[in-house]
């Protein structure tokens, strides 16, 4: 069930943002947007009449769409879709926002993303990898930033999002730090394996410049602060661990 009324109550009544009732209600911001242009366009006002029930509310907002036959209805172009999800913030219901404004007989959202994905299945090729038990850790940044507002001054700064991910388990850790530059790039390192417990076979980065001084397909020259990291012993074992004394063997960075 959508939470339409709740939207226009806390919209409507509360004086919220698009952004505090969508952080309220657990939905997104162009849900938010949605429901209330559907509103807006329904000619309702608020407050809602109340034997306006939930159900009903829904139907006047979001009517079945015409009964059309498959021929009459406009076939999204894939590949156009394929090519506007690289742009940044892209979503496939930004994407199906715009179709349907502009075909407003078209596609449910349910049908246009199952149809997507099954052509994008066809289109493309992917090479499963197999990765053993604690063999691989993959780190990186995360494309977009994360805005942190300073509760004293309102003055807004962008952290980065730092994410390591165990190749077998997809088990992951993610932290903001101000930058990617070397301090808070191997400080990351360190605090991923202590969330972990432990560390891996085999630390794979992306050419970022604080791991990877200049990239190659088979021989990369890794930044040297990185690689005395790759080389130091980071996770002694327990020494009271009769079958394993001294330490796990040293870790490296495959690029």
């Amino acid at each position: 069930m959508r939470k339409i009324k709740e939207v226009l109550r806390l919209k409507w009544e509360r004086g919220l943002s698009n952004r505090q009732v969508a952080l309220a209600c657990g939905i997104s911001r162009p849900t938010v947007r949605e429901y209330l242009r559907r509103f807006a366009e329904a000619g309702l006002s608020w407050p809602l009449p109340e034997d306006l029930g939930e159900s009903r509310l829904e139907q006047l907002l979001f009517p079945p769409p015409p009964d059309l036959p498959a021929h009459a209805r406009v076939v999204p172009d894939w590949h156009r879709v394929k090519e506007e999800l690289r742009g940044k913030h892209v979503t496939l219901f930004l994407i199906w926002q715009e179709y349907r404004e502009a075909h407003p007989e078209g596609y449910q959202y349910s049908w246009f993303c199952e149809n997507y994905r099954a052509w994008q299945g066809k289109l493309d090729m992917v090479m499963r990898q197999d990765h053993r038990a604690g063999e691989k850790l993959f780190v990186d940044y995360a494309g977009q930033t994360v805005p942190v507002i300073d509760r004293n001054t309102g003055e807004i700064r962008e952290a980065q999002i730092f994410v390591a991910v165990l190749g077998a388990s997809n088990y992951s850790y993610a932290e903001p730090t101000w930058s990617q530059t070397l301090p808070d790039w191997i400080g990351s390192h360190i605090r991923a394996f202590e969330f972990f417990g432990g560390v891996p076979e085999l630390v794979v980065p992306d050419n970022l410049k604080s791991g990877v001084t200049k990239a190659h397909r088979y021989d990369p020259d890794l930044n040297p602060t990185y690689q005395d990291m790759a080389a130091h012993t980071v996770w002694p074992l327990s020494p009271h661990d009769p079958e394993n004394p001294g330490t796990r063997p040293r870790w490296r960075v495959a690029c």
